[in-house]
């Protein structure tokens, strides 16, 4: 393996943010939701991840490149007899890397980290649009089970 094929699964830091949110625009709905021109509310919701011990915002760094990134939330719960879960939010592999298994990595990266942090669920959303993305986290152990909902404030 060459120097270059190296990959450091690692906590964000703020200098992460432009290739974060790059990632999180360079699809057909980030598009229209993300602003990688302003920063600032990014700057503002990262202070608030990164100050919160229940938050785990990572990416994925190839020879200094930031190449993909999610955000692991750790949730206790009363459900489930008292039962700890974590959400999977925010997946993005860079263009570049898609479809040579980052994607798969970060996800792997995810589910044992949870166990680490003592959680005995794992779930996530997807866009009802995803089906390429349903049968992604499929593929990894994942069901579909529930019907989600949003109300946006």
């Amino acid at each position: 393996m060459t120097e270059t094929a190296v990959l450091t699964i690692r906590r964000a830091t703020a200098e992460d943010l432009p290739a974060i949110v790059a990632m999180l625009a360079d699809d057909p709905l980030g598009v229209t939701r993300e602003s990688p021109d302003d920063l600032t509310p990014y700057r503002a919701a990262f202070a608030r991840i990164d100050g919160d011990p229940h938050q785990h915002l990572i990416v994925a760094d190839r020879a200094g490149r930031t190449v993909g990134t999610l955000q692991l939330t750790v949730v206790p719960g009363l459900s489930r007899a008292g039962a700890t879960r974590t959400i999977i939010e925010g997946v993005r592999i860079h263009a570049d890397e898609r479809g040579g298994g980052l994607g798969t990595e970060l996800i792997r990266w995810a589910v044992e980290r949870s166990r680490e942090l003592g959680a005995d669920l794992v779930q996530l959303t997807s866009d009802a649009t995803r089906t390429d993305a349903h049968r992604f986290y499929e593929r990894l152990g994942f069901t579909a089970s529930h019907v989600g909902f949003k109300l946006k404030l």
